[in-house]
């Protein structure tokens, strides 16, 4: 699975807050400004050629629908930023947040209580 770029990601992520519809359907979910009709359209068609989209024809029209879960994408996604950018660390992903003050003590509770949580 290839890392899509922000504009299929954008495309993407108004596909599974629809899941089925059209591309006027999914223009209603994107945040403004929004592209051109065409754009989303000829940006679903790549996302279908790529496998990450699955379409239908229903009379005249067109029904897309994702044919892979966000939460398979977000999994695939971060493990290829852990691998390629942190040492396959997920302790490397935490502390460079940590670093840069993007996360906080009570943040890193939290995560630690879900870790805990699960054992």
């Amino acid at each position: 699975m290839e890392k899509l770029t922000q504009q299929e990601e954008d495309a993407m992520q108004a596909i599974w807050k629809s899941g089925e519809g059209s591309i006027k359907s999914f223009m209603a979910v994107m945040s403004e400004p929004l592209p051109p009709y065409t754009t989303v359209a000829s940006t679903v068609k790549n996302l279908e050629k790529k496998g990450f989209v699955a379409s239908r024809l229903i009379g005249n029209a067109y029904l897309y629908a994702p044919a892979i879960s966000e939460e398979a994408y977000k999994q695939k996604f971060m493990g290829n930023v852990v691998k390629d950018y942190f040492e396959n660390s997920y302790k490397e992903l935490v502390s460079f947040f940590v670093q840069k003050n993007k996360i906080s003590a009570d943040e890193l509770k939290e995560i630690i209580g879900l870790i805990e949580g699960k054992k």
